[in-house]
């Protein structure tokens, strides 16, 4: 549970940005979290991490599997609501200066010297807290914007906070950012097609399920079939076209952010391709970037390849 971690992390930090930077180190993602950006940087970078991670948490805590049989009660949606709002409302209290749920002081105190000293706008974190929440209560998308529009908050306001934590505040700079941001959440969403199935969730978008001829009830019983494949392509292909469309941006960033980008891109690349090795199945077999391939990646990053 998030506030368990919450208070196993916090008993031990007398850096306020500790818990956070901890939290960052035992979480392994398809992209690096602070890892090549300047040492005064990285604990800004955590905080930012540590907020979203945690949100992103509660929100899919508790969904039973559709396919497998219930060992026990879960939350319901009404309660996961309760638990995440209350966050919420902790972090919009701590904002305003209002006593709040301590619990995650360690989060929120951190992150507060932050926004404070890089003037982080507001509207960002709300905008991540938006998409979270929409996690617990929409389970299908029922054409490609909607699914672009849950990326906008879902995943760019992280790349803008991270250009903003280097003083990078050049609009063309940030769409850019969005392109990869968008690119890489799309591509852990075909990544995910089996994980986020048993959430009861399927972002593929329901027009295209109709126009390929795949069934729920395909996806739900594990069955990769040539419309699925076929759809899961064109899924792919998307998200390519908007990786080649942010491919620049670490040509006007300074080192070290421009070989963290860059291999952050070369990730979300790599889980396309690996999709694309798999045939397009991702019903019976996830296809992962491993630590190995994280040093290939690094080293072509820190090439400039």
């Amino acid at each position: 549970m998030a506030s368990s971690t919450a208070d196993s992390l916090s008993a031990s930090a007398p850096d306020p940005y500790e818990a956070c930077s901890q939290l960052a180190r035992e979480h392994y993602e398809n992209f690096p979290v602070g890892r090549l950006v300047p040492k005064k940087l990285r604990p800004h970078v955590h905080a930012v991490y540590a907020f979203a991670r945690v949100a992103d948490d509660l929100a899919d805590e508790g969904y039973a599997d559709p396919r497998k049989k219930l060992n026990g009660p879960t939350p319901t949606e009404v309660e996961r609501l309760q638990v995440f709002r209350s966050y919420r409302q902790a972090w919009q209290n701590a904002l305003q200066g209002k006593e709040y749920d301590r619990s995650y002081a360690w989060i929120f105190e951190p992150l507060q010297k932050t926004k404070a000293e890089l003037d982080l706008p507001d509207s960002l974190f709300l905008d991540l807290l938006s998409a979270f929440e929409q996690d617990i209560v929409k389970r299908r998308y029922a054409d490609f914007p909607e699914v672009l529009d849950y990326c906008r908050r879902s995943a760019n306001p992280i790349g803008r906070l991270v250009l903003l934590i280097h003083g990078k505040r050049e609009t063309d700079l940030a769409q850019l950012s969005d392109h990869i941001c968008t690119a890489l959440q799309l591509a852990n969403f075909w990544q995910d097609v089996s994980v986020d199935l048993g959430k009861d969730r399927i972002y593929i978008p329901q027009i295209d399920l109709r126009r390929f001829g795949v069934s729920e009830e395909d996806l739900f019983a594990g069955r990769p079939t040539p419309n699925f494949r076929n759809c899961l392509r064109y899924q792919s292909e998307r998200a390519w076209e908007l990786f080649h469309q942010g491919e620049p941006l670490p040509r006007y960033l300074p080192r070290p952010l421009s070989w963290e980008i860059r291999l952050t891109w070369l990730g979300g690349a790599e889980i396309l391709r690996k999709i694309e090795k798999s045939n397009f199945d991702t019903l019976s077999h996830r296809p992962t970037v491993t630590k190995l391939d994280f040093l290939r990646l690094g080293l072509q990053a820190f090439l400039g390849q």
